[in-house]
């Protein structure tokens, strides 16, 4: 119950404090760290390794006040020792995440790459996620659409989208509603977040349906 004596909307599931902002928000849109048993400051993009959770906007500017800061001992009220490659290990570690989602989506036929494929899904199927690669030509990239109802994310690049698909690289690729296809939005969005515009490394905006 929040104050006032109204009860909170959870509609959108647990919240949790962010250790940089302090706003409480729906947890799919923060990331979880823990202490490792040897006092280091651990990301857990799984959410499941043990220990008290330390959680942290979904956000790069967030995250590198965490670290700059050390607001990570405060919160776990004791020492802790920070990598300072910590923001750049959970970007990759969600960029890995978000890849090996869509190879699962892709191995149960969920999944499918290539424009013309990715054109006829659009135009046949319940697609609940249109993926473009964040390098590749904004012309091309135009030509698709993304359904009502469904998410765009160009967050990945095109080696990226690549790996997921088995692929040397991979511009265009669409995910069925459905299936995996939600927690790829939670990843992606998480993975948004934390990508700077440079060099092929994008945040890459929702342009269509955010």
């Amino acid at each position: 119950m929040s104050r006032g004596g109204r009860h909170k909307d959870r509609s959108d599931g647990p919240e949790r404090k962010c250790i940089a902002t302090g706003e409480v928000t729906p947890k799919r849109g923060l990331i979880r760290f823990v202490v490792a048993p040897d006092g280091q400051i651990a990301p857990d993009v799984l959410e499941r390794l043990p220990g008290r959770g330390l959680w942290v906007s979904a956000d790069r500017s967030a995250l590198e006040l965490a670290v700059t800061k050390n607001l990570f001992s405060r919160a776990a009220k004791q020492q802790v020792a920070v990598p300072a490659d910590l923001v750049d290990r959970v970007e990759a570690a969600l960029a890995r995440r978000v890849t090996d989602l869509i190879a699962l989506s892709r191995k149960a036929g969920d999944a499918v790459a290539g424009f013309e494929k990715v054109k006829d899904w659009l135009a046949t199927k319940k697609v609940g996620v249109l993926l473009q690669a964040s390098d590749g030509s904004e012309r091309g990239k135009s030509k698709l659409w993304t359904p009502e109802g469904a998410r765009y994310f160009s967050v990945l690049t095109g080696q990226e989208l690549g790996l997921a698909f088995g692929r040397q690289s991979v511009i265009h690729g669409a995910l069925a509603a459905g299936g995996l296809a939600p927690r790829v939005v939670e990843g992606a969005a998480k993975l948004q977040g934390l990508r700077i515009a440079d060099g092929g490394t994008t945040t890459g905006k929702d342009r269509r349906n955010a």
